[in-house]
């Protein structure tokens, strides 16, 4: 199982919806993704490979240089953007994986 850690400013709103919608796209595909769930504090002590949050915080993260596959979701209710963001961000890590 790949960890993936759903993550936003606070942790409380917005992310829980987030994580919500991941675990049914994940449900509904059969993807091989366990998710945590944190506010971005949580980020220094999670040692899984891919964060999934809101497009904004995401470009926050990219420029700080985090060394983690980084899914920014736009529309946290779209199933379809979560499945094609989260497929390839798992197809990104078997990439550099070989």
């Amino acid at each position: 199982m790949i960890q993936a850690l759903v993550a936003c400013r606070a942790g409380v709103g917005s992310s829980l919806m987030l994580k919500i919608k991941l675990n049914e796209v994940i449900a509904e595909h059969d993807l091989p993704v366990e998710v945590q769930h944190a506010s971005l504090d949580g980020l220094s002590s999670f040692d899984g490979p891919i964060v999934v949050t809101l497009s904004d915080v995401a470009d926050d993260l990219k420029e700080e240089g985090i060394q983690k596959e980084i899914v920014g979701i736009r529309n946290i209710l779209d199933k379809k953007e979560i499945f094609e963001k989260i497929t390839k961000a798992l197809a990104d890590l078997n990439t550099k994986q070989k």
